[in-house]
């Protein structure tokens, strides 16, 4: 039974993001891996509060906000490959969940 592996990266910087995703694609592409994606989900706003002071009663300045952008691949079989890929060096904006699924 072969496993799926998911990823989702994430990152606030899209350039940053679609090179790792782009240099994941070509090197699955080499191997002659199965490869589903990469499948982009709609840019999401975050918001930070920020404080004038580390007390309370500082005051507050405006909030910061900034845009999160997410891809998600999957890696049909090819467990080396796709641990290789889910262990290896991210640049530090980017984020990596990984999820793996038995299908049959």
């Amino acid at each position: 039974m072969p496993f799926v592996t998911k990823l989702d990266l994430t990152s606030g910087d899209r350039g940053s993001l679609d090179r790792v995703v782009e240099d994941i694609k070509e090197t699955a592409a080499r191997k002659g891996v199965e490869f589903g994606g990469p499948h982009a989900s709609q840019p999401r706003q975050q918001r930070a509060p920020q404080s004038k002071r580390l007390s309370t009663t500082g005051g507050r300045f405006p909030d910061w906000t900034y845009t999160i952008y997410s891809r998600t691949i999957e890696i049909v079989g090819h467990d080396e490959f796709a641990r290789s890929v889910a262990g290896g060096e991210f640049p530090a904006g980017v984020h990596v969940e990984v999820d793996i699924e038995r299908v049959r």
